[in-house]
């Protein structure tokens, strides 16, 4: 007879061995693995892949081209992903089903197919999970409809991978040896090098054009108003000498001036659509100087999910990699709802909106909109940090104006003649503010500045001015610019124009100058030789087919083998005839010292570029070959070991933080680091979630973030 311990032992061990298993769902991302456990409770299990679970090898070409282009993936040893797939493959064998919900998009889908295979899952089984938004809705109908993994998605996202990686490691070794080791090419890169060094070009080419501006004004007391000269008996007329000017001026001395046409009309101005990630990172440019890769950081940070108080950790934006204009009928619906609400029936337009996409548009995502719009900006201001606010306000007032009416103006154009001359002026006068009453764009602003005019009138002269004036050269691209201009000519997609701008900044091929982006020595050199060897991987129409060919069989219209057939077969060609014929080019590049030390032999260091980017090197090689890593300073100190904490970015632009001794210690984390420290220990406190808090070895401080602090990551 068992003991009354022993009976109480075996009924836990019983009830422990009935509990049943939970289901299993695999994130990218930890912080959006917080958000949707949230969501989901204690029924699932939500762990993250953090990024790519494996890849291609960083050492070697890592691609079978004689046998189909057959990719090897290794699991990298880096970054602890050995230990994670240990821990996923045991998290899944102990679950009752497994989902993958990796991000919606080429990427993403490899990453769960890449998963399904490291994890033996059933590929033809409904493990696939994808939602726009994280919110309670969205994840919930996503697990209630699983799909299985869509190989053509999978097949797109190998073909760029394979081809980025044929022509890095082809074409590399080719600039080491004709130009500078250490260079780098790239399929994508290389014509976006070469956009900026052509506009360069243009620009040194240019000769400017001289031409005169003639001003009439008129008394309208207390102040003035003008009217500009456009034509004369003859039709329009452009003035481009001194001579000629001064000819005009002469023959309207002692003119009258007389209104001869008076021409009134309504104009109605509708807002923009809501953003598309070009257009988030165009605007976010300009708007709030952040550079494309810090936007896509914090864009993705509300995305995952921020803890607003009193409603915990929320998604607050839609998916930030889209190119769609689509917008869902719940979230217009909710538009209309608040903005009929708050600023009236007259506010919304008689006809909800719907945004016509371009034809190459990938619909499977909406636009980038709030998912919650009474989530104000002003609202949750409190639980953002001052980037996240900036980036959130731009998006969430950019859907609702898009939802809104349109804007009316009373527009008037008037024409004066005299002694046969026609000068003209115009004046906008707002009639009904609209969505501008929202969200203004740089051109909102009235121009009122004519007084009542009567068709006939003499007008009060007062004076005649002449202005030289030249042709303006075109200007250099911006990081906004450069965006709309990949866009415009079909290069990239939404998530990869803010690693390309990266890349060919940090690879020193294009230089900032101010807002401004130009070519270095390196990047005008390496582009004339790939235009003379390379002329495909450069043309910027080539490039674009080669997206198209990527679409398509994403589409499943084409396969992968045969889009990597058709390119390599040319390239190949190209490769060996440039080993031929190409001769080397010498390249003085100037030498940058640092304020950097070496710790060996004293001198200072000096800046150095390799494929990886820039990086520090002693100027006394060979007799010294101390090097080091280039990164940005954080606050603060790493908890684990004491040194300084780094700014690094992952390849899709998202911002973590590391120690800079990453040989000897591998900390990193993606929260952000405080100036203030540790009130218990006096350690670096991260911030998270509104929350401040201390990783040093046995503190365990938490506290509360200051609240609307103005709080930067380092870019």
């Amino acid at each position: 007879m068992a003991t009354k311990s022993t009976a109480s032992a075996a009924k836990k061990t019983t009830k422990k061995s009935a509990k049943p298993a939970k289901n299993l769902l695999i994130v990218e991302s930890p912080a959006k693995a917080k958000t949707i456990q949230k969501y989901l409770g204690y029924k699932y299990e939500v762990l993250s892949s953090k990024g790519h679970i494996r890849d291609l090898p960083a050492s070697r070409l890592g691609v079978d081209i004689e046998h189909d282009f057959t990719p090897e993936y290794i699991v990298p040893r880096k970054d602890g992903k050995s230990a994670l797939l240990k821990e996923l493959q045991a998290a899944a064998k102990n679950s009752r089903a497994v989902y993958l919900a990796t991000d919606p998009d080429r990427e993403g889908e490899a990453i769960a197919w890449h998963l399904a295979e490291m994890l033996h899952l059933d590929e033809q089984a409904p493990i696939r999970v994808t939602f726009n938004e994280i919110t309670k809705r969205a994840v919930n109908e996503g697990i209630a409809t699983p799909r299985t993994i869509d190989k053509d998605l999978v097949n797109a996202q190998q073909t760029r991978r394979i081809l980025d990686r044929i022509v890095g490691y082809k074409l590399s070794p080719f600039l080491w040896h004709k130009v500078k080791r250490g260079l780098s090419a790239g399929r994508v890169q290389s014509v976006a090098t070469r956009l900026v060094v052509d506009r360069e070009k243009e620009i040194e080419a240019f000769i400017p054009q001289e031409y005169w501006n003639i001003d009439a004004w008129f008394h309208n007391n207390p102040k003035k108003y003008a009217a500009r000269l456009v034509g004369d008996a003859n039709g329009k007329l452009t003035v481009t000498t001194k001579e000629q000017a001064d000819r005009i001026l002469s023959d309207l001395k002692g003119a009258e001036y007389k209104v001869t046409n008076i021409k009134r009309q309504e104009k109605q101005k509708n807002p923009h659509p809501p953003f598309t990630t070009s257009a988030l990172q165009q605007d976010a440019s300009v708007h709030l100087n952040m550079h494309p890769q810090k936007t896509m950081s914090v864009a993705q940070s509300l995305y995952e999910g921020v803890d607003v108080a009193g409603h915990g950790l929320v998604g607050l934006i839609t998916y930030m990699r889209t190119d769609s204009l689509r917008v869902s009928a719940e979230a217009q619906a909710a538009a209309k709802d608040y903005i009929l609400d708050i600023y009236g029936e007259n506010y919304y337009p008689r006809v909800p909106r719907v945004f016509k996409a371009k034809r190459s548009a990938q619909d499977a995502h909406e636009a980038i909109r709030p998912t919650d719009i009474r989530l104000t900006p002003n609202a949750i201001r409190n639980s953002l940090s001052n980037d996240q606010y900036r980036l959130y306000k731009l998006i969430w007032e950019r859907f609702t104006a898009s939802q809104m009416a349109a804007a009316v103006y009373d527009v008037r154009n008037v024409e004066i003649g005299a002694v046969g001359y026609m000068f003209r002026a115009s004046d906008t006068k707002l009639r009904f503010d609209g969505f501008t009453k929202l969200y203004h764009y740089a051109d909102d602003e009235e121009k009122s500045v004519l007084p009542e005019l009567d068709q006939g009138q003499i007008l009060p002269f007062d004076t005649l001015t002449a202005e030289q004036k030249f042709t303006q050269p075109p200007s250099r691209y911006t990081e906004a610019s450069l965006i709309k201009a990949l866009e415009e000519n079909g290069i990239g997609r939404p998530s990869t124009y803010a690693p390309i701008i990266g890349t060919i900044i940090e690879r020193n091929y294009v230089e900032r100058e101010g807002k401004t982006l130009k070519p270095t020595v390196l990047g005008n050199v390496t582009t004339e030789l790939m235009i003379e060897s390379f002329r495909d991987i450069v043309d910027v129409n080539f490039t674009a087919h080669m997206e198209t060919q990527l679409d398509k069989v994403e589409e499943g219209q084409t396969t992968s083998l045969s889009v990597l057939k058709s390119f390599y077969e040319d390239f190949e060609k190209d490769l060996q005839k440039a080993e031929q014929t190409t001769e080397r080019r010498k390249v003085e590049l100037p030498v940058e010292e640092s304020d950097v030390v070496c710790e060996h032999c004293g001198r200072n260091m000096v800046y150095k570029i390799s494929r990886y980017g820039r990086f520090l090197a002693c100027p006394g090689y060979p007799e010294c070959k101390n090097t080091k890593p280039v990164y940005t300073e954080a606050p603060g100190n790493c908890p684990k070991c004491g040194g300084k904490l780094v700014v690094k970015w992952t390849q899709t632009g998202k911002t973590y933080y590391a120690c800079a001794d990453n040989v000897n210690c591998k900390f990193m984390t993606w929260d952000i680091p405080q100036k203030e420290s540790c009130p218990k220990c006096g350690g670096t406190l991260f911030r998270k979630f509104g929350k401040v808090y201390c990783l040093k070895e046995g503190c365990g401080y938490v506290g509360e973030a200051p609240k609307g602090r103005k709080e930067k990551n380092a870019e």
